[in-house]
Protein backbone atom coordinates (compact mmCIF):
# COMPACT_ATOMS: atom_id res chain seq x y z
CA UNK A 1 0.00 0.00 0.00
CA UNK A 2 0.82 3.82 -0.29
CA UNK A 3 2.94 5.90 2.40
CA UNK A 4 1.20 8.59 3.83
CA UNK A 5 2.37 12.08 5.63
CA UNK A 6 -0.12 13.38 7.85
CA UNK A 7 0.86 17.04 8.36
CA UNK A 8 -0.75 18.25 11.32
CA UNK A 9 -0.89 22.19 12.65
CA UNK A 10 -2.47 22.98 15.96
CA UNK A 11 -2.36 25.40 18.74
CA UNK A 12 -3.79 23.40 21.94
CA UNK A 13 -2.84 20.09 20.52
CA UNK A 14 -6.60 18.91 18.78
CA UNK A 15 -5.11 18.47 15.31
CA UNK A 16 -2.14 16.44 16.67
CA UNK A 17 -4.55 13.84 18.03
CA UNK A 18 -6.75 14.01 15.41
CA UNK A 19 -3.48 13.15 12.91
CA UNK A 20 -2.19 10.27 15.29
CA UNK A 21 -5.30 8.96 15.43
CA UNK A 22 -5.94 9.20 11.66
CA UNK A 23 -2.32 7.82 11.51
CA UNK A 24 -2.97 4.71 13.64
CA UNK A 25 -6.39 3.82 11.38
CA UNK A 26 -4.24 4.14 8.14
CA UNK A 27 -1.87 1.52 9.26
CA UNK A 28 -4.84 -1.09 10.57
CA UNK A 29 -5.51 -0.45 6.91
CA UNK A 30 -2.34 -1.08 5.36
CA UNK A 31 -0.71 2.08 4.61
CA UNK A 32 2.75 2.94 6.26
CA UNK A 33 2.54 6.71 7.76
CA UNK A 34 4.81 9.49 8.68
CA UNK A 35 3.63 12.13 11.00
CA UNK A 36 5.34 15.64 10.83
CA UNK A 37 3.33 18.11 13.27
CA UNK A 38 4.45 21.69 11.90
CA UNK A 39 6.90 20.71 9.02
CA UNK A 40 8.77 22.62 6.98
CA UNK A 41 8.80 21.64 2.90
CA UNK A 42 12.14 19.96 3.33
CA UNK A 43 11.33 17.63 5.82
CA UNK A 44 8.38 16.37 3.64
CA UNK A 45 8.28 14.10 0.57
CA UNK A 46 7.58 15.76 -2.52
CA UNK A 47 5.56 12.98 -4.18
CA UNK A 48 2.94 11.00 -2.74
CA UNK A 49 -0.16 11.50 -0.88
CA UNK A 50 -0.44 14.04 2.48
CA UNK A 51 -3.07 14.15 4.70
CA UNK A 52 -3.21 17.96 6.07
CA UNK A 53 -4.85 18.12 9.73
CA UNK A 54 -5.07 21.75 11.04
CA UNK A 55 -7.18 23.82 13.40
CA UNK A 56 -7.67 27.48 13.49
CA UNK A 57 -6.75 30.02 16.20
CA UNK A 58 -7.52 33.61 16.33
CA UNK A 59 -8.86 35.65 13.57
CA UNK A 60 -8.70 32.71 10.90
CA UNK A 61 -4.91 32.26 11.65
CA UNK A 62 -2.54 29.28 10.92
CA UNK A 63 -1.24 27.93 14.36
CA UNK A 64 2.08 28.73 14.98
CA UNK A 65 3.58 25.91 14.38
CA UNK A 66 2.45 25.02 10.82
CA UNK A 67 2.64 28.86 10.17
CA UNK A 68 6.40 28.27 8.26
CA UNK A 69 5.19 25.91 5.94
CA UNK A 70 2.25 27.57 4.50
CA UNK A 71 4.70 30.70 4.38
CA UNK A 72 7.23 28.74 2.18
CA UNK A 73 4.28 27.29 -0.03
CA UNK A 74 3.89 31.44 -0.85
CA UNK A 75 6.91 32.41 -0.99
CA UNK A 76 8.85 29.18 -2.54
CA UNK A 77 6.16 28.39 -4.98
CA UNK A 78 7.56 24.88 -4.91
CA UNK A 79 6.88 22.44 -7.35
CA UNK A 80 4.08 20.29 -5.71
CA UNK A 81 2.58 18.43 -8.67
CA UNK A 82 3.45 14.47 -7.62
CA UNK A 83 1.19 15.83 -4.50
CA UNK A 84 -2.31 14.29 -4.26
CA UNK A 85 -3.94 15.53 -0.31
CA UNK A 86 -6.75 15.10 1.88
CA UNK A 87 -7.57 18.13 4.38
CA UNK A 88 -9.16 17.89 7.57
CA UNK A 89 -9.86 21.21 9.55
CA UNK A 90 -10.95 21.76 13.30
CA UNK A 91 -12.62 25.08 14.71
CA UNK A 92 -15.46 26.32 15.91
CA UNK A 93 -18.33 27.52 14.03
CA UNK A 94 -19.15 30.31 16.99
CA UNK A 95 -16.81 32.39 14.91
CA UNK A 96 -17.27 33.62 11.25
CA UNK A 97 -13.55 32.59 10.62
CA UNK A 98 -14.20 29.04 11.03
CA UNK A 99 -11.75 26.37 9.39
CA UNK A 100 -10.16 28.69 7.82
CA UNK A 101 -6.64 27.81 8.38
CA UNK A 102 -7.57 24.60 6.26
CA UNK A 103 -9.02 26.86 3.21
CA UNK A 104 -5.56 28.54 3.48
CA UNK A 105 -3.14 25.94 3.60
CA UNK A 106 -5.61 24.00 0.55
CA UNK A 107 -5.59 27.09 -1.61
CA UNK A 108 -1.07 27.24 -1.03
CA UNK A 109 -1.45 23.68 -2.00
CA UNK A 110 -3.31 23.78 -5.05
CA UNK A 111 -1.83 27.12 -6.16
CA UNK A 112 1.42 25.11 -6.67
CA UNK A 113 0.41 22.07 -8.23
CA UNK A 114 -0.79 19.62 -5.36
CA UNK A 115 -4.71 18.01 -6.19
CA UNK A 116 -6.91 17.52 -3.84
CA UNK A 117 -8.63 14.00 -3.56
CA UNK A 118 -12.13 14.09 -1.75
CA UNK A 119 -13.83 17.10 -0.20
CA UNK A 120 -12.72 18.61 3.07
CA UNK A 121 -14.13 17.51 6.50
CA UNK A 122 -14.34 20.68 8.42
CA UNK A 123 -15.05 19.23 12.10
CA UNK A 124 -17.26 22.11 14.33
CA UNK A 125 -15.78 21.55 17.61
CA UNK A 126 -19.17 22.26 19.18
CA UNK A 127 -21.07 19.63 17.82
CA UNK A 128 -18.19 16.70 18.57
CA UNK A 129 -16.30 16.57 21.38
CA UNK A 130 -13.92 14.16 20.09
CA UNK A 131 -13.00 15.48 16.67
CA UNK A 132 -11.72 12.09 16.25
CA UNK A 133 -14.82 10.62 15.51
CA UNK A 134 -15.99 12.96 12.55
CA UNK A 135 -12.14 12.37 11.23
CA UNK A 136 -12.54 9.10 11.54
CA UNK A 137 -15.44 8.54 9.51
CA UNK A 138 -14.38 10.60 6.66
CA UNK A 139 -10.87 8.84 6.84
CA UNK A 140 -13.24 5.41 4.98
CA UNK A 141 -14.51 7.69 2.77
CA UNK A 142 -11.19 8.92 1.71
CA UNK A 143 -9.24 5.61 1.47
CA UNK A 144 -12.00 4.81 -0.60
CA UNK A 145 -11.05 7.54 -2.94
CA UNK A 146 -7.77 6.92 -3.38
CA UNK A 147 -8.52 3.29 -5.03
CA UNK A 148 -9.81 4.83 -7.70
CA UNK A 149 -8.06 8.25 -8.31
Amino acid sequence: MADITLISGSTLGGAEYVAEHLAEKLEEAGFNTFTFHGPLLEDLPQQGLWLVVTSTHGAGDIPDNLLPMYEELDELNPDLSQIRFGAIGIGSREYDTFCQAIEKMEAGLKKNGAKQIGETLKINILDHDIPEDPAEEWLGSWIKLLNIV
